[in-house]
């Protein structure tokens, strides 16, 4: 059975509380949606997708070198799993898969 998935910041992807009252949130914080707007006015009359991310060079260098470890990982539990280690090995193996694929996912908080 899969998670409930839990709305997230459409420019920083944090999970975001849910409100009772008004429309669902759509970010998490005034400074995500002012980056937020300030995209959507860079991009205004040009032919640049509205849903498109632009990212800075290093920030896109720092996504791919996430996204490598997050290989690694996956890699290193295959290993793991192909060589008999124990239970308790592998449980360590997958608690850091996920802490670096939660990492990942938030690669746009920290610009």
């Amino acid at each position: 059975m899969a998670a409930k998935r839990h709305p997230t910041c459409q420019w920083c992807g944090t999970e975001l509380r849910s409100s009772r009252r008004g429309r669902p949130r759509k970010y998490c914080s005034q400074a995500c949606r002012q980056r937020a707007y300030e995209q959507r006015n860079a991009i205004a009359g040009t032919q640049i997708p509205a849903e498109a991310i632009i990212l800075r060079p290093e920030l896109a260098q720092r996504l791919q070198d996430s996204l490598f470890e997050l290989r690694c990982a996956a890699e290193d539990v295959k290993t793991a799993v192909n060589e008999g280690a124990t239970s308790a090995e592998i449980t360590q193996l997958c608690n850091e898969f996920v802490a670096l694929a939660h990492k990942t996912e938030k690669f746009r908080m920290k610009e």
